[in-house]
């Protein structure tokens, strides 16, 4: 033969099957009439001459002992003679996956898995710190108790298509310049399934399952954090025809505390407390968020807190081992404590003058005003000598 189709393709006489798709594909892609014009009609069509050739090992082995793989059965089936398949031209350019809706032939199954499903669960922070198992109402897709996911009424069946035959796809021809032009599409009647239902169950109609609330326990380790979320497989959808259930997600929400803030592993506070005992030192019971918990020893919502004798306003006191349970991991971070120091601001006139006293006992009815840095380093004026060499 004249015409060498390995030369036609760009692939060696040795190719496999997968090159020569390939090579057909961007073929086809570059020189489909659409694409590059009515002008590559003819190469188009030796292209594709080529690739029904090489692709078909009964036809190749008779090319490449020289003979006409086209001889038989009179002439080459192609654009020529009668048409071509369009399916075999979408699998070789595109794979297996149909442009037209599913990814193989044959019709499709009525039980299919159910989504995965998202739903959000509010906490409060002692309830996200030390865990807590609670109930969650979830609206959602379950097997109908009327069918048990048949789609059936009364326990008949289902039965064959006739407008398909039960393929589940119906096959039309069109005529246009480059030959009869055959797709293959879901049956309209039994929308792919090759079967039909004559008589669908009334409570799901046919889909064998129906949307209800039910309620699942949910159990939130120790630690978690707002935004994380809890994994329930085969929790979710339950899907067409009474198939497998999806995951279930369970998205944390943690509500603010009006006394405790989380940072990390740690808990913190504020507390007040008065001048006078910020100078002297105390000691004073600080509420913990086991405070919050009814199922906890009440013995542990409180604890002493020391305050050394001349705290300033601000500083930060730690009590160890009272924060956040480290989550799926032993140990549990701190409480820090910050100690705002309170000024009176309201005296009567003997404390007043117990304040007067103690200023001029301390030399400091005319303080002088240090000013420091934004960084707690040294103070201004000091950086400002060390500067200028002074």
């Amino acid at each position: 033969m004249s015409t060498d189709y390995y030369e036609v393709l760009g692939v060696p006489r040795d190719a496999s099957a997968e090159q020569i798709k390939k090579a057909y594909r961007r073929k086809a892609m570059k020189l489909h009439p659409d694409v590059a014009g009515p002008g590559s009609e003819d190469e188009f069509k030796l292209v594709q001459e080529a690739y029904e050739v090489l692709q078909d090992p009964q036809k190749r082995a008779v090319f490449d002992r020289g003979g006409d793989p086209n001889s038989r059965g009179g002439g080459f089936d192609g654009f020529s003679s009668g048409g071509f398949d369009f399916t075999n031209l979408v699998d070789a350019m595109f794979g297996d996956a149909s442009p037209f809706g599913g990814s193989s032939r044959g019709p499709r199954s009525r039980t299919r898995r159910g989504q995965d499903a998202l739903v959000r669960l509010r906490l409060t922070l002692a309830e996200a710190v030390f865990g807590i198992t609670k109930p969650l109402d979830v609206d959602t897709a379950v097997v109908c108790p009327t069918c048990q996911g048949n789609g059936s009424q009364d326990g008949s069946q289902p039965t064959t298509c006739e407008n398909c035959k039960g393929s589940g796809e119906v096959i039309s021809v069109q005529r246009s310049f480059l030959g009869n032009i055959r797709t293959a599409q879901p049956c309209p009647v039994c929308r792919g399934f090759g079967t039909v239902i004559p008589h669908p169950c009334q409570e799901c109609s046919g889909e064998g399952r129906v949307r209800t609330t039910r309620t699942i326990n949910v159990r939130i380790p120790a630690g978690v954090a707002d935004g994380n979320r809890i994994h329930l497989e085969s929790q979710g959808e339950v899907g067409p025809g009474g198939g497998p259930a999806g995951d279930l997600y369970v998205e944390l929400t943690v509500a603010r505390h009006d006394v405790f803030r989380r940072n990390g592993q740690n808990l913190e506070m504020t507390i007040s407390v008065p001048m006078t005992a910020a100078a002297l030192g105390t000691t004073i019971p600080v509420r913990t968020l086991e405070a919050d918990r009814d199922d906890m020893d009440k013995a542990l919502g409180s604890v002493d807190l020391d305050i050394p004798a001349g705290t300033q306003s601000g500083t930060k006191v730690t009590i160890e081992e009272r924060g956040v349970p480290r989550l799926r991991a032993s140990g549990r971070g701190d409480l820090v404590v910050e100690v705002i120091v309170q000024t009176p601001t309201k005296l009567d006139h003997e404390q007043e003058e117990l304040l007067h006293r103690l200023a001029e006992m301390r030399e400091e009815t005319s303080p002088a005003v240090s000013v420091h840095s934004s960084s707690g380093g040294k103070k201004v004026f000091s950086r400002l000598r060390e500067a200028f060499g002074g």
